[in-house]
Protein backbone atom coordinates (compact mmCIF):
# COMPACT_ATOMS: atom_id res chain seq x y z
CA UNK A 1 0.00 0.00 0.00
CA UNK A 2 0.70 3.29 -0.50
CA UNK A 3 1.58 5.11 2.95
CA UNK A 4 0.13 8.51 3.49
CA UNK A 5 2.08 8.84 6.71
CA UNK A 6 5.62 10.29 6.65
CA UNK A 7 8.23 8.11 5.82
CA UNK A 8 10.87 7.43 8.87
CA UNK A 9 14.62 8.02 8.73
CA UNK A 10 15.42 7.00 11.97
CA UNK A 11 14.91 4.99 14.74
CA UNK A 12 16.33 5.98 18.54
CA UNK A 13 16.43 2.97 21.14
CA UNK A 14 17.74 2.12 24.09
CA UNK A 15 18.70 -1.69 25.22
CA UNK A 16 16.88 -2.97 28.90
CA UNK A 17 19.85 -2.51 31.50
CA UNK A 18 20.40 -5.27 33.40
CA UNK A 19 18.06 -4.34 36.23
CA UNK A 20 15.26 -4.09 33.66
CA UNK A 21 12.99 -6.88 35.89
CA UNK A 22 12.92 -3.87 38.36
CA UNK A 23 10.98 -1.64 36.35
CA UNK A 24 7.14 -1.02 36.99
CA UNK A 25 4.49 -3.51 35.69
CA UNK A 26 0.99 -4.14 35.90
CA UNK A 27 1.10 -7.09 34.59
CA UNK A 28 1.22 -10.77 36.30
CA UNK A 29 3.14 -12.69 33.83
CA UNK A 30 6.29 -13.68 35.71
CA UNK A 31 10.03 -11.86 35.85
CA UNK A 32 11.11 -11.05 32.28
CA UNK A 33 14.26 -13.06 31.40
CA UNK A 34 17.18 -10.17 31.00
CA UNK A 35 19.10 -12.58 28.24
CA UNK A 36 16.30 -13.12 26.12
CA UNK A 37 15.06 -9.33 26.70
CA UNK A 38 18.68 -8.26 24.67
CA UNK A 39 17.56 -10.72 22.51
CA UNK A 40 14.54 -9.83 21.46
CA UNK A 41 15.13 -6.14 21.62
CA UNK A 42 18.33 -6.95 18.96
CA UNK A 43 15.92 -8.33 16.98
CA UNK A 44 13.37 -5.14 16.82
CA UNK A 45 16.58 -3.22 15.92
CA UNK A 46 17.14 -5.40 13.05
CA UNK A 47 13.51 -4.93 12.22
CA UNK A 48 13.28 -1.53 12.18
CA UNK A 49 16.82 -1.67 9.65
CA UNK A 50 14.61 -3.91 7.46
CA UNK A 51 12.31 -1.13 7.28
CA UNK A 52 15.25 1.21 6.59
CA UNK A 53 15.60 3.26 9.13
CA UNK A 54 19.07 4.21 10.63
CA UNK A 55 19.18 2.69 14.32
CA UNK A 56 20.35 5.13 16.88
CA UNK A 57 20.82 3.06 19.91
CA UNK A 58 21.71 4.59 23.00
CA UNK A 59 23.50 2.59 26.30
CA UNK A 60 21.80 0.88 28.72
CA UNK A 61 21.01 2.94 31.59
CA UNK A 62 20.59 1.00 35.13
CA UNK A 63 19.47 4.27 36.38
CA UNK A 64 16.46 3.62 35.48
CA UNK A 65 15.42 0.01 34.88
CA UNK A 66 12.09 1.31 32.30
CA UNK A 67 14.20 3.45 30.08
CA UNK A 68 14.08 0.75 27.57
CA UNK A 69 11.17 2.61 26.88
CA UNK A 70 12.06 5.52 24.78
CA UNK A 71 8.89 6.44 23.44
CA UNK A 72 7.77 7.47 26.38
CA UNK A 73 10.17 10.50 26.74
CA UNK A 74 9.11 12.48 23.59
CA UNK A 75 6.52 13.36 21.38
CA UNK A 76 8.31 13.79 17.79
CA UNK A 77 6.74 15.62 14.65
CA UNK A 78 8.60 17.18 11.53
CA UNK A 79 7.99 20.59 13.30
CA UNK A 80 10.29 19.50 16.12
CA UNK A 81 10.15 17.56 18.82
CA UNK A 82 8.41 17.87 22.84
CA UNK A 83 9.75 16.50 25.76
CA UNK A 84 7.38 14.65 27.74
CA UNK A 85 6.68 14.04 31.70
CA UNK A 86 6.40 10.86 32.50
CA UNK A 87 3.50 10.17 35.00
CA UNK A 88 5.65 7.72 36.92
CA UNK A 89 7.84 9.17 39.29
CA UNK A 90 10.46 7.05 38.79
CA UNK A 91 10.64 7.24 35.15
CA UNK A 92 10.85 11.14 34.90
CA UNK A 93 14.69 11.45 35.12
CA UNK A 94 14.89 9.92 31.51
CA UNK A 95 13.58 13.05 29.77
CA UNK A 96 16.83 14.75 30.80
CA UNK A 97 18.91 11.35 29.60
CA UNK A 98 17.05 11.91 25.68
CA UNK A 99 17.26 15.67 25.60
CA UNK A 100 20.92 15.86 24.36
CA UNK A 101 20.44 13.17 21.74
CA UNK A 102 17.02 14.99 20.64
CA UNK A 103 19.13 18.34 20.40
CA UNK A 104 21.31 16.92 17.72
CA UNK A 105 18.28 16.41 15.14
CA UNK A 106 15.26 18.88 16.61
CA UNK A 107 15.94 22.31 16.29
CA UNK A 108 12.74 23.09 18.05
CA UNK A 109 12.21 21.48 21.35
CA UNK A 110 9.47 22.14 23.69
CA UNK A 111 8.02 20.60 27.01
CA UNK A 112 5.59 19.57 29.45
CA UNK A 113 5.76 21.08 33.05
CA UNK A 114 4.43 20.61 36.16
CA UNK A 115 1.61 19.95 37.18
CA UNK A 116 1.56 18.47 33.74
CA UNK A 117 2.39 14.83 32.92
CA UNK A 118 2.20 12.97 29.65
CA UNK A 119 4.15 9.81 28.66
CA UNK A 120 4.86 9.33 24.46
CA UNK A 121 2.74 5.88 24.98
CA UNK A 122 -0.37 7.77 25.24
CA UNK A 123 0.01 9.74 22.05
CA UNK A 124 -1.56 8.27 18.70
CA UNK A 125 -0.53 10.70 15.37
CA UNK A 126 -2.75 9.73 12.11
CA UNK A 127 -1.66 12.38 9.43
CA UNK A 128 -0.53 15.98 11.77
CA UNK A 129 -3.77 14.97 14.07
CA UNK A 130 -3.19 13.53 17.59
CA UNK A 131 -5.37 11.05 19.52
CA UNK A 132 -4.03 12.50 23.18
CA UNK A 133 -4.53 9.80 25.46
CA UNK A 134 -5.77 10.61 29.35
CA UNK A 135 -4.64 7.73 31.60
CA UNK A 136 -3.06 6.31 35.11
CA UNK A 137 0.33 8.20 33.43
CA UNK A 138 -1.07 11.27 31.02
CA UNK A 139 -3.56 13.33 32.91
CA UNK A 140 -5.55 16.57 31.94
CA UNK A 141 -3.55 19.25 32.46
CA UNK A 142 -0.64 17.40 30.57
CA UNK A 143 -2.66 16.63 27.87
CA UNK A 144 -3.96 20.37 27.61
CA UNK A 145 -0.35 21.53 27.60
CA UNK A 146 0.49 19.24 24.54
CA UNK A 147 -2.41 19.91 22.88
CA UNK A 148 -1.35 24.04 22.85
CA UNK A 149 1.95 22.89 21.97
CA UNK A 150 0.76 20.90 18.78
CA UNK A 151 -1.63 24.03 18.15
CA UNK A 152 1.04 26.22 17.73
CA UNK A 153 2.74 24.23 15.23
CA UNK A 154 -0.16 23.65 12.96
CA UNK A 155 -1.26 20.53 14.33
CA UNK A 156 -5.08 19.53 15.57
CA UNK A 157 -5.63 17.56 18.31
CA UNK A 158 -8.11 15.51 20.53
CA UNK A 159 -8.49 13.56 23.98
CA UNK A 160 -8.96 9.97 24.30
CA UNK A 161 -10.12 8.77 27.76
CA UNK A 162 -8.50 5.47 28.68
CA UNK A 163 -8.35 5.28 32.06
CA UNK A 164 -11.47 3.55 32.17
CA UNK A 165 -10.42 0.84 30.25
CA UNK A 166 -9.10 -2.28 31.87
CA UNK A 167 -6.14 -3.94 30.61
CA UNK A 168 -4.07 -1.11 28.90
CA UNK A 169 -1.71 1.21 30.66
CA UNK A 170 -1.67 3.78 27.46
CA UNK A 171 -3.78 5.11 24.57
CA UNK A 172 -1.31 2.62 21.96
CA UNK A 173 -1.82 0.04 24.14
CA UNK A 174 -5.29 -0.49 22.28
CA UNK A 175 -4.58 1.31 19.03
CA UNK A 176 -1.96 2.13 16.30
CA UNK A 177 -2.54 4.39 13.28
CA UNK A 178 -1.59 3.17 9.75
CA UNK A 179 -1.91 5.53 7.42
CA UNK A 180 -4.02 5.66 4.97
CA UNK A 181 -7.33 6.41 7.37
CA UNK A 182 -6.40 3.15 9.02
CA UNK A 183 -6.59 2.22 12.67
CA UNK A 184 -5.88 -0.88 14.78
CA UNK A 185 -8.08 -0.95 17.35
CA UNK A 186 -8.36 -3.45 20.07
CA UNK A 187 -12.47 -4.39 20.71
CA UNK A 188 -13.14 -2.42 23.86
CA UNK A 189 -12.36 1.00 21.72
CA UNK A 190 -13.45 -0.03 18.45
CA UNK A 191 -16.43 1.84 19.02
CA UNK A 192 -15.32 5.00 20.54
CA UNK A 193 -17.14 7.82 18.42
CA UNK A 194 -14.19 9.97 17.23
CA UNK A 195 -12.71 6.77 15.75
CA UNK A 196 -15.90 6.33 13.02
CA UNK A 197 -14.32 7.80 10.27
CA UNK A 198 -11.78 5.65 9.95
CA UNK A 199 -11.26 2.09 8.98
CA UNK A 200 -10.82 0.08 11.43
CA UNK A 201 -9.15 -3.39 12.07
CA UNK A 202 -10.22 -4.77 15.12
CA UNK A 203 -8.30 -6.97 17.69
CA UNK A 204 -9.89 -9.87 19.57
CA UNK A 205 -10.00 -9.48 22.97
CA UNK A 206 -7.64 -12.36 23.22
CA UNK A 207 -5.14 -11.22 21.27
CA UNK A 208 -5.36 -7.94 22.93
CA UNK A 209 -1.79 -7.24 22.71
CA UNK A 210 -1.07 -7.57 19.62
CA UNK A 211 -3.15 -3.91 18.94
CA UNK A 212 0.57 -1.96 20.02
CA UNK A 213 2.35 -2.48 16.32
CA UNK A 214 3.60 0.07 14.28
CA UNK A 215 3.66 1.40 10.34
CA UNK A 216 7.20 1.43 9.32
CA UNK A 217 7.37 2.86 6.30
CA UNK A 218 6.43 -0.28 3.93
CA UNK A 219 5.66 -2.78 6.99
CA UNK A 220 3.72 -3.56 10.20
CA UNK A 221 5.77 -4.42 12.64
CA UNK A 222 3.71 -6.55 14.77
CA UNK A 223 4.15 -9.08 18.08
CA UNK A 224 4.90 -12.56 17.44
CA UNK A 225 2.32 -15.34 18.37
CA UNK A 226 -1.09 -13.27 16.95
CA UNK A 227 -2.10 -15.48 14.64
CA UNK A 228 -5.50 -13.98 13.66
CA UNK A 229 -4.58 -9.91 13.51
CA UNK A 230 -1.44 -11.16 11.14
CA UNK A 231 -4.33 -12.63 8.96
CA UNK A 232 -6.54 -9.07 9.13
CA UNK A 233 -3.40 -7.12 8.47
CA UNK A 234 -2.47 -9.02 5.33
CA UNK A 235 -6.22 -9.33 4.14
CA UNK A 236 -6.22 -5.35 4.03
CA UNK A 237 -3.15 -5.23 1.84
CA UNK A 238 -0.36 -4.51 4.69
CA UNK A 239 2.78 -6.27 4.91
CA UNK A 240 3.21 -7.57 8.46
CA UNK A 241 6.90 -8.43 10.38
CA UNK A 242 7.31 -10.09 12.84
CA UNK A 243 8.97 -9.89 16.43
CA UNK A 244 9.12 -11.34 19.44
CA UNK A 245 8.26 -9.48 22.74
CA UNK A 246 7.39 -11.44 25.02
CA UNK A 247 9.81 -10.24 28.09
CA UNK A 248 8.91 -6.89 27.31
CA UNK A 249 5.07 -7.65 27.30
CA UNK A 250 5.54 -8.97 30.77
CA UNK A 251 6.87 -5.29 31.74
CA UNK A 252 4.30 -3.52 30.15
CA UNK A 253 5.95 -2.78 27.26
CA UNK A 254 4.98 -2.94 23.81
CA UNK A 255 6.38 -2.23 19.52
CA UNK A 256 5.99 1.12 20.20
CA UNK A 257 7.64 1.96 23.08
CA UNK A 258 10.78 0.66 22.34
CA UNK A 259 11.77 3.59 20.07
CA UNK A 260 11.43 7.13 18.51
CA UNK A 261 11.05 7.08 15.14
CA UNK A 262 11.32 10.23 12.68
Amino acid sequence: MTATHPVFCRAIVRPPASNFAEGLTTQDLGLPSYETALQQHAAYCQALRRCGLEVIELPADPDYPDSTFVEDTAILTPRGAILARPGAPSRQGEVEAIRPVLVEYFKRLAEISDPGTVDGGDICEADGHFFIGLSARTNLEGGRQLAAILQQAGYSSEFVDVTNIPGILHLKSGMAYLGDDVLVLMDAMADIDIFRSYQIIRVDEREQYAANCIRVNDFVVIADGFAAFEESLCRAGFRPLRCPMSEFQKMDGGLSCLSLRF
